[in-house]
């Protein structure tokens, strides 16, 4: 894929990603807001019926207490009496009814003693209806039959109810707030009207005189501004009043967060999952294109490493042709001999391939029996000895454990060591200088191979037992291979329950390490 097409897709698909999870929290939160406000609402409500049950008990207490004090004094100051009388006459039924409505109004002066008051007395004026419906009926012979219905009820109570509203907003006013409610009171309506609104979390109250708190109140009130809600309490008909009943709702936070959290759990959830996935799909995406691009310099590696012995064959087959030279038997055999190293080679390298896919497919059989690493090693170098003697380099061994037998496939195990010998070989510049040292800590036999070569950065060190990793050095061919021989390494041991190690540091050579353990 094209680079800036490749990035232009990333950066889209972050955006829009971005976008989602922008969304999401904006939508949470208005969610969240508007909760707080329907739950802010209800909570004024509540205080606005408390305040007003509060206000209208204590007026239906002045009230009881008035009607028994009237209903005591027995002959009033004044009585007026209004009646309306008229009458409906019935011709065919020979019936008369007359109906009476009358109006009595008794003043009453009170003595404020009672109410403990700075008033001399008050006054109050009782309104009583009184009806009455009188049916006569003419009989046959002439006489009469009168029935009579009489009915008494007061009419005007609301009207009586203003005059207390006014006349006993003043006296109340006198008293200490103590006496007009109780904590007990204030805690039950609250309750009751929290209930009736499905409002659900602890509440603290407090009763305020003139912003100083009072005695009624709850023992762990704290009026915090966040979550603390206030109404005015025992208003005069003037609007005024120097109460304040203040309620602090500490869990609002939670009881709101709870109204929203089924959905923004779901909202929270699915959105994870797309940034799970999304960030999968991206780690996928850049994992294939680097391995694309491993192979692609896998492919030319393999291509440069056949064209070479492949060149040389075809070179020596047509100096084979060459009648002077077929006739020396010393220009065969050494052509001959040319021939047999490349193809050697060509399969070295073709098996190298097959040996790792078939770890990749698990078809390894890895029959596994009672071996001494010492050996192992021993025969290992005499792979690699011709090479380095070419190159007049060395290979010592210092075999300083004890005990070596371990349990392990001895071509696998052969090849492993190989490959790490090969690997120092390869990477060093001038005269290959390999030491091999062997040591027992505890029930394990530790193997270091120790070269003198280029050595690698941290960076390098991280990678160098995965699959086609080479580390380039400005030509991509100048060191031979394909990068599979330290992954081969890696996957054998695992399979033999061993660890490997590598230190190095670049300029000063590697040392890799092998942990098996050992087999008594």
């Amino acid at each position: 894929m094209n680079k800036k097409l490749f990035a232009l897709l990333i950066g889209s698909m972050t955006l829009s990603l971005l976008g989602i999870i922008f969304v999401q929290g904006y939508w949470i939160n208005n969610a969240y807001q508007t909760k707080e406000d329907q739950f802010t609402f209800n909570v004024r409500q509540v205080l606005k019926e408390v305040s007003k049950d509060v206000q209208l008990r204590e007026i239906e207490d002045y009230y009881r207490l008035y009607s028994g004090l009237v209903d005591s004094l027995g002959e009033p100051d004044n009585v007026s009496f209004n009646e309306l009388i008229y009458s409906i006459a019935n011709e065919d039924e020979s019936e008369t009814v007359i109906f009476s409505d009358g109006i009595i109004e008794e003043d009453y002066k009170l003595s404020s003693g009672f109410l403990d008051t700075d008033f001399d007395s008050i006054r109050f004026k009782k309104i009583t209806n009184q009806k009455q419906t009188t049916r006569i009926t003419r009989g046959l012979d002439g006489s009469g039959v009168t029935k009579q219905t009489k009915r008494v009820f007061n009419r005007l109570k609301d009207y009586e109810r203003r005059q207390f509203e006014a006349a006993f907003s003043n006296i109340s006013a006198q008293t200490p707030i103590h006496k007009r409610v109780s904590r007990e009171e204030i805690e039950a309506l609250i309750s009751a009207e929290c209930k009736e609104r499905g409002i659900k979390p602890k509440f603290e109250y407090a009763v305020y005189s003139n912003n100083l708190g009072t005695k009624i109140r709850s023992n762990n009130f704290e009026l915090d501004p966040s979550s603390t809600y206030g109404v005015p309490l025992f208003v005069n008909e003037n609007l005024n009043t120097s109460y304040k009943l203040y309620v602090n709702f500490s869990e609002k936070g939670r009881e709101v967060l709870n109204t929203i959290l089924g959905m923004a759990i779901l909202s929270l959830a699915f959105t994870t999952v797309i940034i799970l996935a999304y960030s999968n799909a991206l780690r996928q995406l850049f994992k294939q294109r680097q391995i694309s691009q491993i192979k692609t310099d896998f492919i030319n590696n393999m291509t440069h490493e056949f064209k070479t012995p492949i060149a040389t064959i075809n070179l020596a087959l047509d100096a084979l042709k060459n009648p002077k030279v077929s006739e020396n038997k010393e220009f065969v055999a050494r052509y001959l001999k040319m021939i047999r190293e490349e193809n050697r080679r060509m399969h070295a390298q073709v098996e190298d391939v097959l040996r790792i896919s078939q770890l990749e497919k698990n078809e390894l059989d890895l029959p596994k029996e009672r071996l001494k690493l010492h050996d192992i090693v021993e025969d290992a170098i005499t792979h690699v000895s011709l090479i380095v003697e070419n190159r007049d380099g060395y290979i010592r061994t210092h075999f300083d454990a004890r005990k070596s037998s371990i349990l392990a496939n001895d071509s696998h195990m052969t090849n492993v060591i190989v490959n790490m010998l090969d690997n120092g070989i390869k990477y060093t510049e001038g005269t290959p200088k390999i030491d091999v040292y062997t040591e027992n800590v505890k029930d394990k036999i530790i193997l270091k191979i120790v070269d003198q070569g280029i050595g690698m950065t941290k960076g390098v060190q991280k990678k160098i037992f995965q699959k086609f990793y080479r580390e380039h050095t400005g030509d991509i061919h100048n060191v031979k291979g394909h990068g599979l021989g330290l992954s081969y390494v890696k996957r054998i041991l695992d399979d033999h329950n061993a660890e490997i190690f590598v230190e190095s540091e670049q300029g000063k050579g590697s040392t890799f390490i092998i942990k098996m353990h050992l087999i008594s």
